[in-house]
């Protein structure tokens, strides 16, 4: 009589694989189907892993386009370099570059802002980070008044934390909808609500409404920038949680930080695929602030067109990470419509940009001004004057606003880097060239919203 076959996990461990979902069904159809000996082994074949990657001994080179003016910036430098020359050993990575507004960002080994990584076959979502897609658009309004176009645009837009009341949001497209209906990792009722929620939205921290006019024309432009709110979020999370399971099976020694999904994967085509469509929500936020300010004061665009700074770009089998650096090169801009946008601080113009590819910029451009410091830091450091005192030195002559009506010091001109040095090492480094400049008329940020956030209050009153 022929003896029954009956495996179970520990089977399938002395075999040599690791415990895995998989395992129940497995089980279940050798037991089934009486597989044994190479029947058996070719079955389980497609459950084999690859040999995990190992991390590279030495870190891949990378492009160092940045360099210090003074001891604060000397500090800052090396601990940006210090984390590329970690985050360099990632397996998937074959090449890399830092701008003139990077800064450290989270652990040793974390992409820092201002750093691109360029990884085979694989995206890392912790190196787009959460605030995917975050970016700057660009309306020309013509000849119309700055003031009506920042009081237009007050009225428009939104700052600080959540979403729209369900009577104040703009309408959802129907077609941007459907994507995300089609799609596994955005078909989420949590998802989608907060998408509708936070249309029209520019949340808190560096993201800004800007107006202006060019130095070229005399026309005035209204600029915003801002990411991917809460579905971007939700998105991100998702990624890392899916990375993470690739990482324990591909590549335990790889930092959790910069884990990655295998774009030859079901998983990488639907998180690829995931990004583009919150890609065409992010531009879309942008659209209805630009285009309800317009429809408020009548008036026609001239011109517009827009940037991300912080996405995952293709080139074959290439990913270009770019945390907080613009794509000077059109082939990572499927949608471009003109040149691109590198705003520095309130006081300073945003500038218009155009440049090549080089084996140095890797194809991209500094996203801004960047740090030397924390927040906190900068606020200690300014903690001798008070926060109207500050102001008033630093917006002079400009027509600054902040939507919760609490100034935020670390959102003024001195916490940032000096903009004319990030300029002078942009021409010294190749890194695009100014074709104009936005000149400041004033802004609109979020300001400090913790001050009087409602739970603050019902702490006061115990």
């Amino acid at each position: 009589m022929k003896n029954t076959i009956h495996i179970n996990g520990q089977t399938l461990i002395d075999l040599g694989y690791k415990p895995g979902k998989w395992f129940k069904d497995a089980i279940e159809h050798i037991n089934t189907h009486q597989l044994n000996g190479m029947a058996m082994l070719d079955y389980l074949e497609q459950f084999k892993l690859p040999p995990e990657m190992e991390l590279h001994e030495t870190q891949i080179p990378f492009a160092v386009n940045i360099k210090a003016e003074n001891e604060l910036e000397e500090s800052n430098v090396n601990t940006v370099i210090q984390s590329m020359e970690t985050l360099m050993k990632t397996p998937t990575l074959v090449g890399g570059a830092i701008m003139p507004d990077a800064c450290p960002t989270g652990s040793k080994g974390t992409i820092p802002v201002g750093g691109v990584a360029v990884a085979k076959n694989a995206i890392h979502p912790g190196m787009h980070s959460a605030d995917i897609c975050c970016s700057v658009m660009l309306t020309d309004f013509g000849n119309a008044n700055p003031k009506d176009v920042l009081d237009a645009a007050h009225e428009s837009t939104h700052f600080g934390p959540g979403g729209r009341d369900r009577n104040d949001q703009y309408r959802f497209p129907d077609e941007l909808l459907k994507q995300f209906e089609h799609n596994f990792l955005l078909n989420d009722d949590n998802l989608i609500k907060a998408a509708r929620a936070h249309l029209g939205t520019q949340g808190d921290g560096n993201h800004f409404l800007f107006v202006g006019k060019s130095k070229a024309t005399g026309n005035t432009m209204l600029i915003t920038h801002h990411g991917s709110r809460a579905p971007g979020a939700k998105l991100y999370k998702k990624g890392m949680q899916i990375a993470e399971r690739f990482r324990k099976d591909l590549s335990p020694k790889t930092l959790k930080q910069n884990a990655w999904i295998p774009f030859d994967t079901e998983e990488g085509q639907q998180y690829w695929e995931a990004l583009q469509i919150i890609r065409q929500w992010t531009k879309t936020n942008h659209e209805v602030i630009h285009n309800a300010s317009l429809k408020r004061l009548h008036v026609e665009a001239q011109d517009r067109y827009w940037n991300e700074h912080n996405f995952v770009f293709k080139d074959g089998d290439l990913f270009y990470h770019a945390k907080g650096a613009t794509p000077l090169d059109a082939k990572f801009m499927p949608d471009i419509t003109g040149p691109r946008l590198i705003p520095l601080n309130m006081a300073e113009p945003v500038l218009i940009v155009q440049g090549d590819t080089t084996n140095t910029n890797l194809g991209f451009a500094p996203h801004g001004a960047g740090r030397n410091m924390s927040r906190t830091q900068h606020k200690k450091n300014k903690a001798h004057q008070t926060n109207d005192e500050v102001f008033a030195e630093e917006t002079a002559g400009l027509d600054v606003r902040f939507f919760s009506n609490e100034i935020d010091v670390s959102e003024l001109p001195s916490a940032y880097k000096n903009a004319e040095a990030v300029r002078n090492q942009m021409e010294e480094f190749g890194l695009g060239t100014v074709i104009d400049e936005v000149m400041p008329y004033g802004c609109i940020m979020a300001g400090d919203w913790e001050k009087n956030a409602p739970w603050k209050k019902r702490k006061k009153k115990k």
